[in-house]
């Protein structure tokens, strides 16, 4: 039997049929046009449906449906409270679902999906935990501690980008100043090296951006920082002390048997991101004394790990 995980994104709607053993069978996805939710709810039976053509199946192979949703859930009711980039409200979409699909439909925060992929793939034993951290236009994180996806009593739990570690300081989107997103995400790297970038006119940057700040992403500082640009040092530098900030505030909190980096940056190479954040972390981290402490790591599903851990949520 099979599962279909379905990833509701910022612009399409991509979904995959998962084997028994975790493994993706195939993937599609299909631009994200809302037209109203009975037409959304139509998408992802059509969505569905095209999977399980590909590889001759009908209906009768899929055991469950998972979803993982950029907001709000309520898991137990099968409705989307609200999401971040569509008008949803309070919608029971497993209900509607079920009505053309009598399977378990299965609902999680997109962030916490993503964390169950990984968990499954790392955990061995359901006394482990997992944190994921996805460092993107903001900083998601979901949390699996001791086997179980740790919701909250409303859904919202695992919003670690809103810990505060700059009292005071830049504004952020959740109306609080100085939240950890605000300084290490990837939209926050980017904003840092153009900051850099206009502090110092003859910088190495500019030849990488091709003299126009537009072109910076959150590649450009460590390719500077590979190429011997010493302003560039001082941005990755300042940049992964914020970053080891709050994992190490998470890890102090948690203790989890893992904290993976997933997101666009955590394709850097281990020596500029991964073993820098290592090093610090470990001379700040409160159990740094003990034998055991949680392994940082990198999460290794990538993109897909999201639709993995949706079709996965039937585990729970």
């Amino acid at each position: 039997m099979y599962a279909i995980g379905i990833d509701i994104g910022g612009t399409n709607l991509k979904a995959g049929l998962v084997d028994e053993r975790g493994g993706l069978v195939s993937a599609e996805k299909i631009p994200l046009r809302w037209e109203g939710p009975e037409k959304f709810v139509a998408d992802l039976l059509a969505l569905g449906d095209r999977l399980l053509e590909q590889q001759g199946l009908d209906r009768g192979a899929v055991s469950s449906v998972g979803m993982g949703v950029p907001g709000v859930v309520d898991h137990r009711r099968g409705t989307i409270v609200k999401t971040t980039n569509i008008p949803i409200r309070d919608l029971p979409v497993a209900e509607w679902i079920q009505r053309s699909w009598p399977v378990p439909v299965h609902l999680g925060n997109d962030a916490d999906c993503a964390a169950w992929g990984e968990y499954c793939h790392f955990s061995h034993s359901e006394e482990e935990s997992l944190v994921l951290v996805t460092l993107g236009t903001g900083i998601g994180t979901g949390l699996v501690l001791g086997g179980r996806l740790h919701r909250g009593c409303n859904g919202c739990a695992g919003e670690g980008g809103h810990i505060v570690i700059v009292p005071g300081g830049e504004l952020c989107s959740c109306g609080r100043r100085g939240c950890w997103e605000r300084y290490a995400s990837a939209s926050a790297l980017v904003r840092q090296t153009r900051a850099a970038m206009a502090a110092h006119p003859d910088a190495g940057l500019w030849e990488i951006a091709g003299g126009d700040p537009s072109n910076v992403d959150g590649r450009t500082a460590f390719e500077g920082l590979r190429r011997g640009d010493a302003v560039a040092r001082q941005v990755v530098e300042q940049y992964l002390d914020y970053l080891a900030e709050g994992v190490t505030d998470l890890i102090n909190l948690l203790q989890p048997t893992f904290l993976c980096i997933g997101g666009g940056l955590s394709h850097e190479d281990d020596a500029y991101l991964l073993h820098p954040l290592q090093r610090r972390v470990e001379t700040m981290r409160f159990d740094r004394d003990l034998q055991r402490h949680t392994e940082i790591c990198k999460a290794v599903l990538g993109n897909d790990a999201g639709i993995i851990g949706a079709a996965l949520l039937g585990r729970l």
